[in-house]
């Protein structure tokens, strides 16, 4: 998939919501619940017309059910995607899907790689940078963002927050599943009524809209480490998993 500001607001949303789809059939669509362990960009192909298609599941699994977890000794996947629980302790569910997917967002909102290790101390890390910076507000985002945005793009890019919100919180078991992401790419949330979009109060909207980003406080510990690692240039860990309590 190409760089997020090569696509206009449309084209980034119809690809958030056809992934957030697809994800879904995968842990809801058949017998076992799939988990694909790689979502990223790079695994997400567009077709003529935009239509995009998950692909690559090399590294999928399965576990017994949605939000049944299991452990693997061998953690792999690309560094800036993975879930805090699986990165630090092999913990696999749906809901590591869901925490990739989140960035995934967060790189179409803003057109950022995940992990950028050329950037000044404390931009790094898409997710670390992100939250602060929509804890304050929107002022905080609209010179790259709401300039020269329709009012229909703004409602594209609240639901696309809010669902990028939502996944990348750090307790596992507090994320949504994918059929609620796809709830509030849609303009709902966890089952409530789409809430009502007033031009004229996108500043409240859309502070109150990332209001749920003050869940994903995570330790500074936690942070460092992902980090550090992430800049030793570490992609994939070669081993064959080594899978218990499953």
């Amino acid at each position: 998939m190409k760089a997020a500001f090569g696509l206009p607001w449309s084209a980034r949303y119809k690809v958030a919501l056809g992934i957030a789809d697809a994800i879904t059939y995968l842990h809801n669509g058949t017998e076992q619940c799939v988990v694909h362990r790689d979502i990223k960009p790079s695994n997400i192909l567009l077709s003529s017309k935009k239509i995009p298609k998950l692909c690559d599941v090399g590294l999928a699994t399965w576990t017994a059910a949605p939000s049944v977890p299991f452990l693997c000794k061998t953690v792999k996947g690309t560094f800036g995607y993975l879930a805090p629980e699986y990165f630090q302790h092999g913990k696999i569910s749906d809901k590591t899907d869901v925490y990739a997917f989140g960035v995934v967002l967060l790189e179409l909102i803003t057109g950022r790689k995940p992990i950028e290790p050329r950037r000044s101390s404390g931009k790094e890390n898409l997710v670390v940078w992100a939250k602060p910076l929509l804890d304050r507000g929107i002022e905080a985002i609209e010179g790259c963002l709401i300039l020269g945005c329709t009012r229909k793009n703004l409602v594209y890019m609240e639901q696309m927050i809010r669902a990028a919100a939502a996944c990348v919180i750090n307790e596992e078991s507090r994320r949504p599943s994918m059929e609620e992401i796809v709830t509030i790419l849609k303009g709902g949330e966890r089952g409530l009524e789409p809430r009502t979009f007033s031009s004229r109060k996108t500043n409240t909207i859309l502070s109150g809209m990332i209001d749920s980003y003050t869940q994903l406080q995570q330790t500074k510990s936690e942070m460092k480490c992902h980090l550090d690692l992430a800049m030793l240039g570490v992609t994939d860990f070669e081993d064959d998993d080594h899978l218990y309590e499953r």
